[in-house]
């Protein structure tokens, strides 16, 4: 990055993202939050320094003010393959030359679906849609019609499903939901299967769906998934996978693929498009044909959206299912991962601070946690680790990977980490990081007040 580091002693306010400030302001002033995703809100950012992007490409992103970052999360993890990729770019471009969007399916939409269901095998039919909401909620109404039961139960351990009302009601920001709609959810943790027969038996024939990341942060237990597959078979509810974030990360055909267990739906996403904006919900022909017109029952409103099949859209995913194979984009994924976790670990542990910064996830899907004097998870030292982070020239609201790193952007990755462990060591001693957070800290997205 082109601005000079600030001092590890304390903030000294040297570190300035003028241009982006007053974006974040006209932002704010035209676009409610001033970002379209709350994920991507200046909260989640150390006070004044959230920046505005201008552009990216491979593993960079430049902000208004001119600095250069190495960026991890790309788009909030779909932009697997690194910005503008050529490929991707090129099969965008031809499309766009032949029309987006026409008042009949294009020969198109037949090719992205024989090319998906041939990347997730384990699927029959395939819908495709703009953004993994719609997929999951699809989902839901599909189960729900196919049971005749109202109650869905989710995954409480998984953060993030839907913006709809059956998951929204269940966050802290549930303003504007019924209480009823709201009621109709149920939670189960992640990895019981005790806790997990003992909810379906208490509400016996009322549970239309159970579902859930099928991975995240840590392997699935032994036997669990297998063992939620045996209790939606014994219980009659339908078995979903959202694997927006484990499609394409874990496996090209996601986390079912890797392990083996196949559900009755799942959602895809994110990485599915390199960024463009497309999801699928696939899963077995009787279930997903009752949203279509080769049926005799009662007929389901199933992801009818305008603008679901845009050719380019489709021609970026279909680019990026052949590249994944062409290229092992995924045990690429894997092995820069477990570089940056390794040199992350390290430079922790040399600054002493192992048991405060601390990698988790699977390679291909790391995340850090920032952890104060008792360890315990905290918003004043992650803003310190942030501002460090940002100084350096690194921009990681996680460190999940593209697979356009190179060694250097890790490398240099793990030395900014090594001058921001030092300064939490320092926060550490002083048993109080308030002098190097430099404001108000960063925020979680889902809190009941602004």
């Amino acid at each position: 990055m082109n601005t000079e580091e600030t001092e590890d002693t304390e903030d000294t306010g040297e570190f300035a993202l003028p241009r982006s400030r007053a974006a974040n302001e006209r932002l704010h002033a035209l676009i409610p939050g001033g970002a379209h995703t709350y994920a991507k809100g200046d909260d989640q950012y150390p006070e004044n320094l959230a920046p505005v992007i201008s552009h990216g490409r491979g593993a960079h992103v430049w902000d208004v003010d001119g600095n250069r970052y190495v960026e991890y999360g790309s788009g909030l993890r779909s932009v697997s393959l690194g910005h503008a990729h050529p490929r991707v770019t090129e099969a965008v471009r031809r499309e766009l030359d032949r029309g987006s969007n026409f008042v009949r399916p294009s020969v198109v939409e037949l090719e992205a679906a024989e090319r998906f269901l041939a990347t997730v095998p384990t699927a029959e039919m395939v819908k495709f849609a703009k953004n993994g909401s719609d997929a999951t909620t699809a989902a839901v109404r599909l189960a729900r019609a196919a049971t005749g039961r109202p109650r869905v139960a989710l995954c409480a351990d998984h953060p993030f499903f839907s913006v709809d009302d059956w998951f929204i009601g269940t966050t802290p920001m549930s303003a504007g939901v019924p209480a009823a709609t709201t009621e109709l959810t149920l939670s189960f943790p992640y990895g019981d299967l005790t806790a997990t027969e003992e909810l379906l038996t208490r509400y016996e024939g009322e549970v239309a769906c159970l579902i859930l990341e099928p991975a995240a942060h840590t392997e699935p237990p032994p036997g669990y998934l297998t063992g939620l597959r045996e209790l939606a078979d014994r219980h009659g509810c339908v078995l979903v996978f959202d694997e927006m974030i484990t499609g394409f990360r874990w496996s090209e055909a996601g986390a079912q693929g890797l392990y083996g267990v196949v559900p009755d739906l799942s959602t895809f996403g994110k990485a599915l498009g390199n960024g463009f904006a497309v999801s699928a919900l696939a899963g077995r022909r009787d279930l997903m044909e009752r949203g279509g017109l080769r049926h005799s029952g009662e007929r389901v409103f199933l992801l009818s959206t305008t603008h679901g099949a845009e050719t380019h859209s489709l021609a970026a995913a279909m680019a990026v299912q052949a590249l994944y194979v062409e290229e092992g984009v995924t045990a690429r994924l894997h092995a820069l991962g477990e570089r940056l976790a390794a040199g992350v670990r390290d430079a922790a542990a040399g600054m002493g601070v192992a048991d405060h910064v601390v990698v988790r996830g699977r390679a291909s899907n790391l995340v850090f946690a920032t952890l104060d004097e008792n360890r315990r998870p905290s918003q004043q030292y992650r803003t310190l680790f942030l501002r460090r982070l940002l100084a350096g020239g690194v921009l990681a609201p996680s460190f999940v990977v593209s697979s356009a790193l190179s060694d250097a952007d890790i490398d240099h990755t793990v030395d900014v980490v090594a001058q921001a462990c030092a300064v939490y060591r320092k926060a550490l001693d002083a048993g109080d990081p308030t002098p190097w957070v430099g404001g108000r800290p960063v925020k979680p997205v889902f809190r009941r007040t602004a």
